[in-house]
């Protein structure tokens, strides 16, 4: 089997990482993007982006930003999904989205199986879930657009201060879940800031602050994949910023627009891109050479410099964000190889720079 491509010819993956060192050292730009990785594949790609001048962006990085920008700028009430499944005996779903995390929702739609849910039931209502998306369970359905959630949310908030609000076809389902609501023992709010648009994210924030007036009400904002949490904090320690940080004047800059992996392609800015996502996702058909980190199966040989690694967690032992706890775990392999880590190919990668000192170049 061959350890990695050129150009769609198979050699050996010590000349392609050799090949990728050099492309990466005569780079006027290059962005380290994907970044779907555990954490020491994370702590490579920055050093490796630090060592060249370049630039670090997460696949998700659209989220990710938008919801660190809402905590920073008006607060969040947070709690845990592991927490949420032990202890809400309310749950409010914003959107669609979040029947997609199938672990996560299927054990919230399960009776709960402790005794801190002190009735043993739990009541359960999804806003602006097209019926096409509902999964089977014991769920009350209020309005099947997800466009339909900012005005939903805004009666919501009205009915919960006591506020009058005119008309609306869902104004009565919403004055009785306004009630539910005020009257739940710990409430949580589940919404995934991937999918929705951040005034709407902001809105269900506001909604957990009026709640917390009366009872106990918290927000559970569900990370996307790809460890885009576990990279953001591997970002944060190291860097002092999240990602769309680069390292072109020999510091950290971070500018959510100036190191957006896809503008600095779309501008002709960047001529060279790595791609890392260790978790199934090909490389994008953006139109610049193209250095690729993903498992064999992804289907990466159309770019320029294929190299398969294994998957955290499968098939070598990973540290990875946890979404049940919102921590870092240590996860063991669960069907070990002997395919490459993304971190061990980043360091060799490093190792073959043509010159220790190349970032002072750019």
């Amino acid at each position: 089997m061959a350890e990695a491509w050129i150009d769609g010819r198979a050699v050996a993956r010590d000349a392609a990482i050799a090949a990728a060192a050099r492309l990466l050292s005569t780079s006027r730009l290059p962005v380290i993007a994907g970044l779907g990785t555990d954490i020491a594949g994370a702590r490579a790609a920055i050093a490796l982006a630090q060592r060249v001048g370049g630039v670090i962006d997460h696949m998700h990085s659209e989220a990710l930003l938008r919801h660190v920008a809402l905590m920073r700028e008006t607060g969040m009430l947070v709690t845990t999904p592991n927490e949420a499944d032990r202890r809400a005996d309310t749950l409010l779903f914003a959107g669609d989205a979040v029947f997609a995390h199938d672990a996560l929702i299927g054990r919230l739609l399960a009776p709960p199986t402790v005794p801190d849910v002190e009735s043993g039931t739990r009541r359960i209502v999804a806003l602006g879930a097209p019926r096409a998306h509902r999964p089977k369970g014991d769920v009350r359905y209020i309005g099947a657009d997800p466009g339909e959630l900012p005005v939903m949310l805004a009666a919501l908030r009205a009915q919960v201060a006591g506020r009058p609000v005119n008309g609306g076809p869902h104004r009565r389902a919403l004055q009785t879940l306004a009630a539910e609501l005020s009257q739940a023992r710990f409430g949580v709010a589940i919404w995934s800031p991937a999918a929705l648009a951040a005034p709407v994210s902001e809105m269900l924030c506001g909604l957990v602050d009026d709640l917390n007036a009366q009872t106990r009400f918290s927000g559970l904002a569900l990370a996307p994949g790809a460890n885009g949490a576990g990279v953001l904090q591997a970002c944060g320690w190291t860097t002092g910023f999240p990602m769309r940080t680069g390292f072109a004047r020999g510091r950290a800059e971070h500018d959510p627009w100036r190191f957006d992996a896809a503008r600095l392609v779309a501008s002709g800015e960047t001529d060279c891109v790595l791609w890392v996502s260790a978790y199934d996702a090909a490389a994008p058909d953006w139109n610049v050479p193209t250095i690729a980190l993903t498992p064999a199966a992804a289907g990466a040989h159309a770019v320029h410099i294929h190299i398969p690694v294994g998957r955290p967690g499968r098939d070598h032992d990973a540290v990875e964000h946890f979404a049940l706890t919102d921590t870092l775990v240590y996860r063991a392999a669960q069907s070990p190889t002997d395919a490459i880590a993304v971190a061990d190919v980043l360091a060799r990668i490093a190792a073959a720079l043509p010159d220790p000192g190349h970032a002072g170049a750019h």
